[in-house]
């Protein structure tokens, strides 16, 4: 048993690992590609960033790595296979359980990190990143890993999720992790901007968090931020920009523009 539990937990680390480098790297080379120079000097810190989310890979592979065992050998989770177990409406509801679980989750541990002990102990790693880059989806502290390992893990003990709502699940957990870091927005002005922009987070909201840190704390929704009076609405990257622009980097019409947008 503990042979494959280790083969296990050491594959997922490294699937998660290439993940990272994969979703990132590929981000990263469409902010080169449009918005020229937005990066430019900041490569010692992208280094930085790089080794932190490796480490943290492991973090998230390790328990990923043997829920998946347990499920594959032993029946330990909720996760199923047959579509027809659930009602077709559980996908969309078990999907939607798992992001508001995880948002919910996300905030309060968040908001708990910037408090002084939590943020000079671990949290401050991160917001090493000024400005957070592509790269800086998945660069915490290892305590800080730790405490977003552990839901995902935790979550298929608890709801009855399909292995494809569940994959779902783990894209937009990546994607928006990679974005929300990026220094302008991938997604469609009429999107983050509109009523639908006003319960979701992207990158202009999560920027503002940056700038400000005791603000915007969620990681999908804004509705713990609403409730609770830290949602502060979108920042500005023109800041950035411009910033990139002082490093001798350049940065193109289509970066200007997004700053204004913004």
């Amino acid at each position: 048993m503990l042979p494959a539990l280790l083969l296990a937990a050491a594959s997922m680390t490294l699937i998660v690992g290439v993940r990272y480098l994969l979703v990132s790297g590929g981000f990263a080379w469409l902010t080169s590609a449009r918005h020229p120079g937005l990066y430019a000097g900041l490569d010692r810190q992208m280094r930085r960033e790089i080794g932190w989310s490796l480490a943290s890979a492991a973090i998230y592979g390790v328990p990923a790595g043997v829920v998946m065992w347990g499920w594959r050998t032993q029946g330990w989770t909720r996760i199923y296979t047959d579509l027809d177990a659930y009602p077709l409406w559980w996908l969309p509801m078990s999907v939607f359980l798992y992001l508001f679980a995880h948002d919910s989750w996300f905030y309060w541990t968040h908001r708990w990190m910037h408090r002084p002990g939590p943020f000079r102990l671990a949290h401050a790693v991160h917001h090493r990143s000024r400005p957070p880059t592509a790269w800086a989806a998945m660069a915490f502290h290892p305590l800080e890993a730790l405490t977003g390992a552990v839901v995902i893990p935790t979550l298929v003990f608890l709801i009855p999720i399909h292995w494809g709502a569940l994959g779902f699940v783990l894209t937009v957990m990546t994607v928006m992790g990679v974005t929300n870091h990026m220094g302008w927005e991938v997604f469609p002005q009429w999107m983050w901007r509109g009523r639908l922009g006003g319960w979701l987070i992207t990158a202009s909201h999560h920027q503002r968090h940056h700038e400000r840190y005791g603000c915007n704390y969620g990681l999908y929704f804004r509705f713990w931020d609403r409730l609770c009076g830290t949602d502060e609405g979108v920042g500005d990257f023109a800041r950035e920009h411009a910033r990139a622009g002082a490093r001798g980097g350049r940065v193109d019409a289509g970066g200007r523009d997004a700053g204004r947008a913004a």
